[in-house]
């Protein structure tokens, strides 16, 4: 008679290559989804067009619910509250990938996008959330000076964060320009 044994791999995580990895702890699994965003940055194509996509649903809800004169205010709180969460996650986030801006954490991406709306100020979410999207996510890939800069000089949390603000300010930038050619 063979009798199979349960295995418990609810404990378990994928590490970066996606192999069956150590258990590890709840505070451990709290930091991973919260840093992937909710394990969007794992994506094998484009983790941070996909790790930035929440930043959309938070300026929706936002949008949704705030009167619109409060409304760059709430989203200031919020990447203010991310800036810190980022800033506390950044040490474990580099040891944790092995990298010194791991593409898995993203948390940054959610930051630069949710910064488009408020340099642009305009509020029109639909106009924001797409063509705002897609050039900050263009941006951030190409880093026009003064980002590339800041990416390869500045290291650490305010490195991996800033770089994707001023590519926030250049998508920005792009919106007013459309604004004027009346897209």
């Amino acid at each position: 008679m063979i009798v199979y044994q349960k295995k418990d791999i609810s404990k378990k995580m994928t590490n970066k290559k996606g192999s069956i990895g150590k258990k590890i702890s709840l505070s451990e699994r709290i930091k991973i989804i919260s840093g992937s965003a909710c394990y969007l940055g794992y994506s094998p194509i484009m983790p941070g067009t996909f790790g930035a996509l929440p930043g959309i649903a938070i300026y929706f809800g936002l949008w949704k619910i705030m009167p619109s004169e409060f409304l760059r205010a709430s989203l200031i709180g919020v990447v203010a509250a991310l800036m810190l969460l980022n800033y506390y996650l950044t040490p474990w986030a580099i040891r944790y990938w092995k990298s010194k801006d791991p593409s898995q954490f993203v948390l940054d991406e959610i930051i630069g996008f949710l910064s488009v709306p408020i340099f642009y100020g305009a509020h029109d979410f639909h106009k924001t959330a797409l063509a705002g999207f897609i050039l900050f996510r263009i941006l951030d890939m190409i880093k026009i000076f003064p980002a590339s800069y800041v990416d390869k000089n500045v290291k650490g949390s305010t490195g991996i964060i800033f770089d994707d603000v001023i590519s926030a300010g250049y998508a920005a930038l792009g919106l007013f320009i459309l604004d004027q050619i009346k897209f």
